[in-house]
């Protein structure tokens, strides 16, 4: 392990204080030890002095070892031992870490490192001239089926290219940011492989799947509650007929069947028009009522976008619903509304037109 030092005295401040909020905060976290074991409170308060400043100053260590009652060469020895631990200033609008980690070096991250040379600093831990932008090589960041990838203080960049960091640089120098949407950039919404699902891809065999597991898991609770039911004194001559017909295994299926509604077919003239897979497809699950299964089988209808349930008319939604199994769901929480407002401006409209977060 390198050996890790104080930035240089020209830089250092000559003295440090926590804000209101996180003196609270840190009071809060010292309170979570023992009394006697304060000290232990030395590394959350050392980040929240971090989150705070950007990087951990010299008098910031001195300051937090006071509160804890600790000699100032223990706090010392914790800030230099984890590299967490910014101990030189870094860029006020973007620390950019790249991870070299096997895979993400195995998918380009030295390209990655190239742009943040070419576009920041040759060095790593050296901001711009202008003081905003500095970088450096981590190890892994935890999402290696996504790399290459980056973070920037505390949000991800995944399935990156050279060209889509260099434009993340450049939003963020010109301090736009928060309009960057962290997680994969090049349109996934989860960890399949870049070229689209290998597995699961048949709709049929996935609902018979199904429908085997729930039709046995319905005849195994026949029977259990047929038996909790069964009195403890020997039954009458009739009843064992009784628990024979409950055990039948046809008999359960087919009245669950007749139950049912039909599901409408897929050659009906209201099936929504499908797509073929975009390159950029939208998070679906931001609509409210859609969870992962139900966006897979959506994506298996051709739905890849806001704009398509956006669309739908009456009877679109009719068969949707039905062959969701929904009885009404899909008007009752309008997707259709929640697709408009995501469809035009994300997240940030449709919080201003429904007042809150998607769910």
């Amino acid at each position: 392990m390198s050996v890790r030092r104080l930035a240089d005295a020209s830089v250092q401040p000559a003295s440090f204080a926590f804000n209101k909020a996180n003196t609270a905060a840190a009071k809060q976290w010292i309170k979570k030890y023992p009394k006697g074991r304060e000290q232990s409170a030395i590394i959350p308060l050392l980040m929240i002095a971090q989150e705070q400043e950007g990087w951990v100053t010299k008098a910031a260590i001195e300051t937090i070892a006071e509160m804890l009652g600790m000699p100032r060469i223990r706090a010392l020895e914790v800030a230099t031992f984890y590299t967490q631990y910014q101990l030189n200033p870094v860029g006020t609008r973007a620390h950019i870490q790249v991870c070299g980690t096997t895979p993400c070096m195995l998918r380009g991250s030295e390209a990655l490192m190239d742009v943040c040379r070419s576009k920041i600093h040759h060095d790593q831990f050296h901001t711009n001239e202008s003081g905003t932008l500095s970088w450096e090589e981590v190890e892994c960041l935890g999402a290696c089926v996504n790399a290459p990838m980056v973070m920037i203080f505390k949000d991800t960049f995944e399935d990156l290219t050279p060209e889509r960091l260099a434009e993340i640089i450049d939003l963020y120098e010109g301090g736009k940011g928060a309009s960057v949407a962290p997680g994969p950039q090049n349109g996934r919404t989860g960890s399949e492989p870049a070229g689209g699902l290998t597995t699961l891809t048949s709709e049929k065999a996935i609902l018979k799947s199904t429908r085997e597991r729930e039709a046995k898991a319905a005849a195994k609770a026949a029977r259990d509650a047929a038996q909790a039911a069964a009195p403890a004194d020997p039954a009458p001559a009739a009843a064992p007929a009784k628990l024979a017909a409950v055990e039948t295994p046809k008999a359960t299926p087919a009245k669950t069947a007749a139950a049912k509604p039909a599901k409408p077919s897929l050659e009906d003239k209201n099936r929504p028009a499908g797509i073929d897979r975009p390159v950029a497809v939208d998070d679906l699950k931001l609509i409210s009522g859609v969870g992962p299964k139900i966006e897979g089988i959506l994506h298996s209808l051709g739905i890849f976008t806001f704009a398509q349930v956006a669309s739908w008319k009456k009877a679109e939604r009719e068969w949707v619903d039905g062959y969701l199994s929904f009885h009404g769901r899909i008007d009752r929480d309008d997707w259709v509304k929640q697709a408009k407002a995501l469809a035009k401006g994300g997240v940030a409209e449709y919080i201003r037109v429904f007042g809150k977060k998607p769910v």
